[in-house]
């Protein structure tokens, strides 16, 4: 089945996190990603040390953002490697890196000299802090990025020390943006015939994730504080404890407030001026939470579970991953795949969180060996026309994407 896009060529110059999980993003969409490393590699593929080493001699790390890619080894900063890389550039549709903001300047692959052999293409530049302003010459990581970005500063409970959010939101946010604009751009093209240059990066992304709390420090003047698992304008929405473990619980409407109430054996809470209505409850959400918790204490989180949703309250267990993937709702969604490995053999792989009804995204190749495809992509070259799949188009007639 053709995949969205399928014949889009992408060269990849993105190494460990943001940059593979955008290209892995768009791989997976049927993209042809040609991922170019330098002759020692990803960094990914010695990430983790020998607690996450594999059979062969990448780590696990690199084996998670790289499926459906092509590796190709070529040293930048040679002069050979560079007009390679320009050759492939001159019939791709994306390009996209993640060096610091000056470096492929410096290497002659910057989007003013890839443009001018290709004007169609999309640039795409993933940063730590953007390609100017004050912290632009800082070097990126996810952990300084949410520090910055104030994620930190509301992530934890209250008054403990700064915590980072658990998934590395500033990196896998900057790939999604990335790919989102790729996207776009790629759209626009097929309007206009041409490509253009689009930025982002952690910080950004980070900063742009930050929804609820910047609603809050705009309409207070005062800025958002750590609040453990619960939300920040709704109470209960958070997490609590059982008698052997913990529950989520989503009781925003007055319905589901009086319906936790009455499951809990607890309607004399539902008639309590502290928690008779939303601002109430987040006013004393302290209070709240003891009065929760010691009513759950006597049963169970699955049994509370089936019980609050029987009776319309949203609720649900704390799974560790182990727990994720053995659940049936899991494997009914397909979220694990498997991909034959030419070192590893079978290996796990993430499943896809976008469903298309025509066009699925799908596993099409393992994660590649370094330098696995580089006599492959580098000999078909000279089989490439100037303009690729140009030909079949009239005079005056814009290609498709």
């Amino acid at each position: 089945m053709t995949q969205a896009l399928e014949g889009v060529v992408v060269i990849d110059l993105t190494q460990v996190m943001a940059g593979p999980f955008c290209t892995m993003l768009l791989g997976d969409l049927g993209a042809d990603v040609i991922k170019i490393e330098p002759p020692e590699g990803d960094l990914a593929r010695r990430m983790g040390g020998a607690r996450l080493r594999m059979k062969g001699d990448d780590n696990a790390p690199f084996l998670a953002l790289n499926r459906n890619k092509r590796s190709v080894v070529l040293d930048l900063k040679e002069e050979a490697g560079r007009d390679r890389l320009l050759e492939l550039a001159r019939t791709a549709d994306v390009m996209i890196e993640s060096f610091r903001p000056g470096v492929v300047g410096r290497l002659g692959v910057d989007y003013e000299t890839v443009a001018g052999i290709n004007p169609r293409i999309v640039y795409a530049s993933i940063s730590g802090f953007g390609q100017d302003g004050p912290y632009a010459g800082r070097p990126g990581f996810d952990l300084i990025a949410q520090g910055m970005a104030g994620v930190m500063s509301v992530t934890g409970e209250p008054g403990g020390a700064p915590v980072k959010c658990g998934l590395p939101i500033s990196d896998l946010g900057a790939g999604l943006y990335a790919a989102n604009g790729i996207l776009a751009a790629l759209l626009a093209r097929a309007r206009t015939g041409r490509g253009q240059y689009i930025e982002t990066s952690l910080f950004e992304a980070a900063l742009g994730l930050s929804v609820w709390e910047t609603t809050e420090y705009w309409a207070t003047g005062e800025a958002p504080q750590p609040c453990g698992s619960a939300h920040r304008l709704n109470a209960p929405y958070q997490a609590l404890r059982t008698a052997d473990g913990w529950i989520t619980v989503a009781a925003l409407t007055g319905a589901q407030w009086t319906g936790l109430c009455h499951v809990l054996d607890c309607d004399d809470l539902a008639g309590d001026p502290r928690f008779a209505s939303n601002d109430a409850r987040m006013a004393n959400v302290s209070a709240l939470v003891e009065a929760l918790e010691s009513a759950l204490a006597a049963d169970t989180t699955d049994r509370w579970v089936e019980r609050l949703l029987d009776a319309g309250v949203p609720a649900g267990p704390i799974h560790d991953y182990g727990q994720v993937f053995d659940d049936a709702h899991t494997r009914a969604r397909r979220m694990v795949e498997e991909v034959e490995h030419p070192v590893e053999g079978r290996v796990p792989t993430l499943g896809f969180p976008l469903g298309m009804s025509d066009t699925p995204p799908r596993v099409r190749r393992p994660p590649p060996l370094l330098g696995e495809h580089t006599d492959e992509v580098l000999n078909a070259l000279a089989d490439r026309p100037d303009v690729r799949g140009h030909a079949a188009a009239h005079p005056g007639e814009e290609p498709p994407l």
